[in-house]
Order: structure tokens, then sequence, then C-alpha cells
């Protein structure tokens, strides 16, 4: 699949903030993404991230916490 710079994506498994939505900050052979309800920072092989996307949401469908 091709993911894009500042898309969000929703994770199989919850941040331990309890949030399971991400923005993705870099894409390549890595990926960085950024928990959209505490801010911390993962980066992730593409292969284990590619396994670990639930699903990718629309910006409509995003219920992020905005700061």
């Amino acid at each position: 699949m091709d993911y894009t710079v500042s898309e969000t994506v929703k994770m199989k498994k919850k941040h331990p903030c309890g949030c399971d939505e991400w923005e993705i900050l870099r894409v390549g052979a890595d990926f960085r993404i950024k928990c959209k309800k505490c801010g911390h920072m993962v980066m992730l092989p593409r292969a284990k991230f590619e396994k670990a996307v639930k699903k990718r949401l629309t910006s409509d469908e995003t219920g992020g916490v905005s700061e």
C-alpha cells in the first residue's frame, strides 16, 4: 500500500495512553508515526508498520484530541 505523510491511520493495538490513531510523519523503508493524543513518536520498519495498521482514516473520521 502507498501511504502519504500527514495521513492518519488506526492501529490494531492501542498506545499505553489509550489512543489508537497515529499520524504518519515519514514514509520510506522506515515509518515515523506520532500518537494523535500524547504526541509520542515511534519509528517502525515498513513490514511491521503495514502489519500493524488496521485501517486508514480520512479527515472526517479522525477523532483525535486537538491541542
